[in-house]
């Protein structure tokens, strides 16, 4: 049996241009990966087929990131996809932090592994990209930034870890469903061009806590706020407890709050429970690396 952990992701700043004629919208982001894991096992199977525990939400067809990752690593290297799959689940289900990329990913490293197939790394980066924007990101682990449809990264000198607070919604937001709502809300204006600002990455060079919480930017997150409103009870909670910054986690309903410290992180976790503002929190640091066998 092969084991991978690959982590969830936060995005720092996340500017989003306008939709394309094919409907999808360029972005920049810098992502960090922070430490809640799924884990992935592949064991040699008869076809493929996948089980997911921690989670009644995650679909276990062909629809599955997971086993689309398999079914690709398979076509890719011309052997039979083989492969019973199992996935842990911590990282929230369709929450802004990019768990389905993740156990994407996941499946792409343990199955290399499982079938002796040493792919070229960019052989698999090419084949994550073609399964979602934040695949890539989830193999790669950091700091980094993302442009094009966040699926082209450079990695970030990042200097320093920082302590994070997730405060996780009972219910899933739907990704499409909050561009539509950002493009509903911004129509008839003129869009820039999506793009970082220098300020955000001299913060995370700098190692800069309280720096980068005044950078925490999301073009989403009016458009998250909108579809759902307590989200905003939510930041004003973790402004009040003293939080560097917050914003909503991608396409939301997560809620990331950046501490000053671990002390911090946990009065900052208790705060949010105790206020009822959301019903579970997570703490965990960043950056941590991408996926890894175990």
């Amino acid at each position: 049996m092969v084991e991978v952990r690959v982590p969830a992701k936060v995005n720092l700043q996340l500017a989003v241009g306008g939709a394309g004629a094919d409907g999808y919208h360029d972005i920049a982001t810098v992502f960090q990966a922070v430490a809640v894991y799924d884990h992935v096992f592949a064991e040699p199977g008869d076809g493929v087929s996948v089980q997911v525990e921690g989670s009644a939400e995650v679909p276990t067809g062909s629809d599955n990131l997971a086993v689309r990752a398999a079914k690709a690593l398979a076509e890719h290297a011309d052997v039979s996809c083989d492969v019973s799959l199992r996935i842990r689940k911590q990282i929230p289900v369709a929450a802004g932090m990019a768990g389905g990329s993740a156990d994407a990913a996941g499946a792409l490293l343990a199955c290399d592994a499982l079938w002796g197939l040493h792919t070229p790394r960019d052989e698999l980066e090419t084949l994550a990209a073609g399964l979602g924007a934040d695949v890539p990101f989830a193999l790669l682990g950091g700091t980094a930034l993302g442009t094009g449809r966040g699926d082209r990264l450079t990695p970030v000198l990042a200097a320093g870890s920082y302590q994070w607070v997730f405060a996780v919604s009972d219910s899933a937001l739907s990704t499409p469903l909050v561009y539509a709502e950002l493009d509903r809300l911004r129509e008839g204006s003129v869009l820039p061009e999506p793009a970082v600002t220098d300020r955000m990455l001299t913060a995370v060079r700098r190692g800069d806590a309280v720096e980068l919480g005044k950078c925490l930017r999301n073009d989403m997150q009016r458009a998250a706020v909108s579809l759902r409103p307590q989200l905003q009870l939510v930041l004003e909670v973790a402004e009040e407890y003293g939080a560097l910054g917050a914003i909503v986690s991608g396409s939301g309903p997560t809620v990331a709050c950046l501490a000053r410290d671990e002390e911090h992180a946990l009065d900052l976790a208790v705060a949010l429970t105790a206020s009822g503002v959301c019903p579970k929190v997570l703490r965990a640091n960043g950056p941590v690396p991408g996926a890894r066998l175990v």
